[in-house]
């Protein structure tokens, strides 16, 4: 059994390899990011969450933001909190049904985005240099094809 175990963990199958691979490509750019934000005193996640809020036209309710991450609604109150200590984010009371709240970029929320995503792109795209532009291409079809099979 481990003689088989051994040579399944050395010799997986073509899928598994390439999933593994997509893995690792990843990790590693996502290190790359996280390297710059943690140079700027930040946290990509929490760059993340700012993204996703200015994407969504600077407001969004909490529970779509926690859709749009992939996180719970419980957890995202969890995440919010320091970004509106930190004077990012606003929560107001939603226009329509006072029980829900909306969350809202501040200026300096959007400040923080307009001065240090352009750094953290390029960044990327150093990490991404080794592709023509027709593999970049190529690379978000064929992503598009693997989010389309799990979904």
């Amino acid at each position: 059994m481990a003689d088989d175990l051994e040579a399944y963990v050395k010799q997986p199958p073509l899928r598994t390899k390439a999933f593994f691979s997509l893995v690792d490509a990843t990790a590693d750019l996502v290190a790359l990011s996280e390297k710059y934000w943690h140079a700027k005193g930040m946290n990509g996640a929490r760059i993340r969450l700012l993204v996703e809020i200015a994407k969504h036209g600077d407001s969004i309710l909490p529970s779509r933001l926690a859709e749009c991450i992939g996180v719970t609604k419980a957890n995202i109150s969890l995440l919010l909190a320091p970004l509106e200590k930190d004077g990012l984010i606003h929560r107001a009371s939603h226009p329509e049904d006072g029980r829900k709240s909306v969350i809202s970029l501040t200026e300096a929320g959007k400040q923080l985005l307009f001065v240090h995503l352009p750094g953290n792109r390029q960044v990327i795209a150093e990490g991404l240099k080794g592709l023509e532009e027709q593999e970049l291409h190529q690379l978000l079809f064929l992503l598009g094809k693997i989010r389309k099979s799990v979904r």
